[in-house]
């Protein structure tokens, strides 16, 4: 029983009221006109507005907007003439027209309350019958900011009524769960913080600082361009934001800031509104010579040319859209009149600003009263000109793609339509989220061949015009186009400059330099200074062997072996290659005295030649002697096959043959001093000694003890000859060219088996040494013996020590040493008797108390 009375009380309420009413009241459109499908339009045709502190005990009344802001009332106009361009073409929506309801609304609660009207429709009771059945928007065009288009996006996208902004950058705005009917004719943040990295990053700016609005806007362009920048190597001094209606002492805070800092450049990410309080203010306290790289919010707003400190902003650069054209534009604006828009009272505004009259005769204004005949066709204004239709044309752009979509939507066919069971939206009752579908799939050219399209995310392609502001002064202002940014392309192709001159910040010329410290030059790599950004760092030369050849190198690189720093350090050249040459003094003077040696020893042999009859020649044993002479004229001429440029035939031949050629010449030394021994032993009674050592058994001795040498050489040379060698341990800056030893052993039994035989010849030679002096030689061979295994006894710790091509000179001055050695103290002597004392050249003079030993030896 209870629940019958609680059901036809019900029935009731509803009989008495309607089910759809407008829940308080809807503000009207500043600009409107009826249409078969409303498009919606949000605009702040003014800047700066005074709102009453709210008291949450009644509704707060509505802000008062303040100053004209012109180029949003362009926006609505372009916004309009694109509807009215498009109810003109059969084209596009044929038989359907389109509406416009176009709100003047500032501050974030009047924006929002008109998305909500927006929404909701206009009329305050909707037909119990057809309550479905609304003049809600089909579309909502706007907001430029980005903040308060977030806040209306969030509400009306869960209707799924789409949102066009030609304006709004946040990135975050591409949060397709947080913002599913938010669609953009403008570039996101996202694309324009990576080109101003780029920028950045081109100039060689790595050292800034980066100033931001406090709201959604600024505070995620700022991040995403930092991160950007860091990736790139760029190091951010500071980073702040402040807002315009905050407190006066963030402002000072961040001026202080600026004054302190050692960067150069600025990275600007706010609006107009912000950065004309922060120039003004730099202005006042005198600080100049900034580079300002500013966002597509304020780079070419018009309106900073009335700022205070518009001279600071001379020379700022920054991307923004590209310009275009729209045919037929400019005639819409000029032929503007309030007469068209009877019931806004912004236009009436408007118009006496423009001519600053005063349309209303009774108004206290000191103005002249306007005639309503005046024409905008003669007024040169930011609202006539339509040299810079950047923006404005994302506004065309946007009306465009609602128009397309409602087009497909109506050319749809059923049974090939989108939606379940390929079914097409019913015409008569269009749902918004059809809408949604056709504009997110939308895709098209415009009559001035940009081609329109979305992503997932709702975003446009990323294009964009790089611009510097060349004069700014009041009431004028001079943007150049310097260069231009594409994200569709390959990254090394996205930045390209023009090649334009440029007017820096400060009004320079040259390009200022920002870096916390210098470049490291090639040769040098960078260390990091502690506590420091990573662009803070000194440079130091590379270690010992190493190079760097590029800018700010954080390493060297080592040489390849072969090669070795050049004296700057950034590139590797060849090693120096050493060895003993012929070209060279200490070559030069080694050859000389190899030949002296030569030509010595021939003139020797000639001398003894000539001489072979006489006492002195015979009585040494001649046939010894010319062998010996011979053996020595070896060991001369062997010693030059150590200059040169080592090769495998050069270095094999090289330690043989004076291997060979000095056991040759000790022999023949042993020889003569053994000949002595016998000698003086055959004078003893009942000796026959000197029958077993005639000149058959000198010549076998000479023989085998050479030929042992030979077999020690070809053992050497087969197991392990010497080869040509780069040493590259002594000498890190050269390359030693070398005769490796190959077998160790090899080359110390060479030289072993030379020392034996000097030893033994040394020995045998000083037991001989009391023979008579008149003929004995014994003692000359003890001098040549002592001298040379002295030059040899020092050789071999020389020989270890001395470093590249010295160890061939010590070499090559031990065999010289020792051979001149033994050339002075055996010859040298008789060649005096012979040619400067002939007298003592007889048998006579040799005779005496060895007459009979002196038979024994002319005999052999």
């Amino acid at each position: 029983m209870p629940l019958l009375k609680l059901l036809l009380l019900a029935l009731l309420i509803r009989r008495g009221k309607p089910v759809c009413r407008l829940l308080g009241s809807a503000q009207p459109p500043e600009l409107t006109k009826a249409g078969d499908f409303i498009l919606g339009g949000i605009f702040t045709f003014r800047t700066g507005f005074k709102g009453s502190v709210p008291s949450f005990q009644s509704l707060p009344n509505p802000p008062k907007c303040m100053n004209i802001n012109v180029r949003e009332f362009k926006f609505a106009q372009t916004m309009i003439f694109a509807i009215d361009e498009i109810n003109q073409n059969p084209a596009i929506l044929p038989n359907q027209t389109l509406g416009y309801n176009i709100y003047n609304a500032c501050g974030m609660s009047n924006i929002m309350k008109s998305a909500v009207d927006l929404a909701n429709g206009q009329r305050e009771i909707i037909d119990e019958m057809n309550c479905t059945k609304s003049d809600t928007a089909q579309a909502v065009l706007g907001h430029s900011a980005s903040t308060p288009t977030m806040g209306f996006a969030r509400i009306i996208g869960r209707f799924q009524i789409p949102v066009l902004s030609h304006f709004a950058t946040c990135a975050c705005l591409s949060n397709r769960k947080e913002f599913p009917s938010f669609f953009r004719t403008i570039p996101s943040d996202y694309h324009q913080s990576r080109a101003l990295a780029k920028l950045v990053k081109h100039f060689g700016w790595t050292w800034m600082g980066a100033i931001a609005v406090e709201n959604e806007y600024g505070l995620n362009g700022m991040a995403a361009f930092i991160q950007a920048a860091q990736e790139d190597g760029v190091c951010i001094e500071y980073s702040e934001a402040f807002s315009q209606s905050g407190p006066a002492h963030r402002l000072q805070r961040i001026i202080d800031i600026i004054k302190q800092s050692t960067s150069k450049v600025i990275m600007a990410f706010m609006s107009h509104r912000e950065i004309k309080v922060l120039a003004a203010e730099l202005y006042k306290q005198n600080i100049t010579g900034l580079q300002w790289v500013g966002s597509d919010a304020w780079i070419t707003d018009h309106s900073l040319t009335d700022s205070e400190g518009h001279s600071i902003l001379l020379g700022s650069i920054g991307f923004t859209v590209s310009r275009a054209q729209i045919p037929g534009l400019e005639e819409h604006l000029r032929g503007l009149h309030p007469s068209q828009f009877p019931h806004s009272q912004f236009v009436k505004d408007f118009w006496e600003d423009v001519f600053d009259c005063s349309l209303n005769a009774t108004a206290k204004i000191q103005r002249k009263p306007c005639s309503g005949f005046e024409s905008l066709q003669d007024v040169e204004s930011q609202f006539t000109d339509v040299s810079e239709l950047r923006f404005t044309n994302n506004v065309y752009k946007s009306v465009y793609a609602v128009a397309h979509a409602l087009h497909n939507l109506f050319k749809c066919e059923e049974g090939q339509g989108p939606f379940s069971n390929m079914s097409c939206a019913d015409t008569k009752h269009i749902q918004s989220w059809q809408v949604l579908h056709y504009l997110q799939n939308v895709n098209f050219t415009t009559r001035q061949g940009e081609r329109v399209f979305f992503d997932k995310n709702g975003d446009s392609p990323a294009k964009y015009e790089l611009i510097s502001l060349q004069s700014v002064t009041s009431g004028t202002m001079h943007v150049a186009n310097i260069g231009f940014f594409d994200a569709t392309l390959p990254s090394e192709r996205q930045f390209i400059m023009n090649g334009m001159n440029i007017v820096w910040g400060g009004g320079s010329n040259t390009v200022p330099v920002s870096v916390c410290s210098e470049r490291c030059l090639p040769g040098t790599r960078k260390v990091l200074q502690k506590g420091k950004p990573v662009c803070c760092y000194d440079c130091i030369p590379c270690a010992e062997g190493e190079f760097s050849n590029i800018t700010d190198s954080m390493e060297c690189l080592k040489c390849p072996i072969e090669y070795w720093p050049n004296a700057r350090g950034d590139t590797c050249i060849l090693k120096e290659i050493e060895f003993l040459s012929y070209a060279e003094i200490m070559g030069v003077i080694l050859t000389f005295f190899c030949l002296m040696g030569v030509i010595l020893t021939t003139f020797i042999a000639i001398t003894f030649f000539q001489f072979r009859e006489t006492p002195i020649v015979r009585a040494n044993n001649s046939e010894l002697s010319f062998l010996l002479l011979f053996s020595l004229k070896l060991c001369f001429l062997c010693s030059l096959t150590f200059i040169g440029r080592p090769t495998e035939w050069s270095c094999m031949l090289r330690h043989t043959a004076f291997g060979i050629t000095f056991v040759l010449c000790i022999s023949c030394v042993l020889g003569k001093t053994i000949v002595v021994l016998m000698a003086f032993r055959a004078t003893l009674p009942g000796s026959n000694v000197m029958k077993w050592f005639g000149p058959a058994q000198q010549r076998l001795s000479v023989l085998a003890f050479t030929l042992i040498q030979v077999v020690i050489c070809i053992l050497w040379l087969t197991i392990n000859p010497p080869f040509p060698f780069k040493n590259m341990r002594h000498f890190q800056n050269k390359i030693i060219l070398e005769c490796a030893l190959g077998s160790a052993v090899g080359f110390w039994a060479v030289l072993g088996y030379i020392g034996l035989l000097a030893i033994l010849c040394f020995v045998l030679a000083f037991l001989a040494r009391t023979l008579p002096d008149n003929f004995n030689e014994a003692k000359l061979i003890t001098f040549s013996m002592l001298i040379f295994c002295a030059v040899w006894i020092t050789f071999v710790p020389a020989y270890v020590s001395s470093p590249g091509k010295f160890t061939v000179a010590v070499e090559i001055f031990a065999i010289l040493a020792s051979s001149y050695g033994l050339l002075f103290c055996i010859f040298i002597p008789k060649c005096f008797v012979i040619l400067l004392r002939p007298g003592e050249n007889t048998k006579k003079h040799m005779m005496g108390k060895t007459t009979k030993l002196l038979n024994i030896i002319f005999i052999f």
